[in-house]
């Protein structure tokens, strides 16, 4: 899996990095909170580099793209993909968000409707009360001992500054801690097709997933058996469910062609 191009672009005042991979019809991937392009994504890009041109792009103190002194905001992202975008010269594309990127790219379709095709809003939430009980308590406790192991190697592999890995850590558990409810109007404003994909042990809760596919007219919902991200991705130990995942990218791909 090699990308065809990769590098940086100046962007709202910080560098962001990208690769893109394949060609066909643009398709921006957008990963989680402490994550980056192919920590969420190796497992998709494989799967369909050969059908559509894929960007995966790392957000604002993640992966290799710079910090910037700001909090981060879901809004703050969405300005940056966009304005990515047009320094690739892509016009209009389909969004793959995961997690925290789910409700980047809500943000991107809310506030940019123009260069929206489709969205894919995989385990996202937009009201606390969506989360399990306990989430936002053990948020408010987190430290960067408590971030996932596998995350801190993948960040420290591609950064092996180790600020950079509290800065990181600190502005992404802050954004979680102070999140405050969307207004319904960002979803019901959404005027492209969506398919919201979660698992049924998410970190979110099944019926969330179900108000916010009620919200989107034009919308289609998948629940797996699946915990977080465990349909596109390796879990956190390391094993990959190959025939669960390539079951979300059959759908996936179907609801992309359509």
């Amino acid at each position: 899996m090699e990308p065809k191009e990769k590098g940086y672009k100046r962007v709202n005042g910080i560098r962001m990095y990208y690769e893109i991979y394949g060609s066909g019809k643009p398709l921006v991937l957008i990963h989680g909170g402490g994550s980056s392009i192919l920590f969420d994504f190796k497992e998709i890009i494989a799967r369909l580099e050969n059908q559509f041109q894929l960007i995966g792009i790392d957000l604002q103190n993640h992966g290799m793209t710079e910090h910037r002194d700001i909090p981060e905001t879901f809004e703050q992202d969405a300005h940056d993909v966009a304005a990515l975008l047009k320094e690739l010269h892509i016009e209009k594309a389909s969004f793959w968000g995961f997690s925290n990127g789910g409700n980047t790219v809500m943000q991107i379709a809310h506030i940019y409707p123009e260069i929206t095709e489709k969205l894919i809003v995989a385990s996202s939430f937009y009201k606390r009360n969506g989360m399990i009980d306990g989430f936002f308590e053990s948020m408010a406790e987190a430290t960067l001992e408590s971030m996932p192991e596998p995350l801190k190697i993948n960040f420290l592999n591609l950064n092996p500054d180790f600020s950079l890995l509290e800065n990181l850590f600190d502005k992404d558990s802050k954004r979680m801690q102070t999140f405050e409810d969307w207004d319904e109007k960002v979803l019901t404003s959404i005027k492209v097709p969506v398919l919201f994909i979660s698992g049924d042990k998410d970190v979110m809760k099944p019926e969330h997933v179900v108000e916010m596919w009620r919200l989107v007219p034009e919308s289609q919902l998948m629940i797996l058996p699946a915990t977080h991200g465990s349909y596109m991705m390796a879990d956190f130990d390391g094993k990959t469910d190959d025939n669960l995942i390539n079951l979300t990218v059959n759908e996936v791909t179907k609801f992309l062609d359509h």
